[in-house]
């Protein structure tokens, strides 16, 4: 008798691993689905990415702050409002030519008086966008074409400090 009981034993005991193996299967799956894992997503790639991209933004606009008023700042170097209004005497005036020579915000502010604020307000707002990106982990369009305007603002009066081999356009 005892050999019968153990032959039933045996037998069972693969059914057993193969329902306990499915339970821990679908106890995986649910957990996944509670977090919000699915295969085949790229949410981590998405994360990841997004921070890095965060990041560079987020040094290129505090190296903006520090160097931008020395640099293109109305006492600096190769002042940005000197080379506004070269431009817009090119140009006959603020018109679609001189966006297309130099797209930048400062068009739309009073870059005359307000120059040295007006570089430090957008390395701010910069800093600002891409620091909440750094954190969260996450961006919209929203988000992700201000830190472009922003950046791209300063690039097109940088002149040659923002030219040293084209990687920033």
């Amino acid at each position: 008798m005892s050999t019968a009981a153990g032959t039933r034993r045996r037998r069972m005991m693969p059914r057993q691993d193969s329902e306990d193996k499915q339970n821990t299967e679908n106890t995986m799956s649910e957990r996944q689905q509670k977090i919000g894992l699915k295969t085949g997503t790229y949410w981590l790639t998405r994360i990841v990415f997004l921070r890095g991209l965060g990041f560079v933004y987020f040094v290129a606009f505090l190296v903006a702050l520090h160097q931008n008023k020395q640099l293109i700042g109305l006492n600096g170097l190769l002042p940005a409002q000197n080379h506004l209004n070269s431009i817009k005497s090119h140009t006959g005036g603020m018109n679609q030519q001189s966006l297309g020579h130099a797209p930048t915000l400062l068009w739309f502010l009073d870059y005359q008086h307000n120059l040295d604020a007006l570089l430090e307000y957008i390395a701010y707002a910069g800093l600002l966008f891409s620091g909440a990106v750094v954190v969260m982990g996450s961006a919209n369009m929203f988000v992700m074409t201000s830190l472009w305007l922003l950046y791209h603002s300063l690039v097109s009066v940088g002149q040659r400090w923002y030219s040293f081999g084209k990687l920033e356009s």
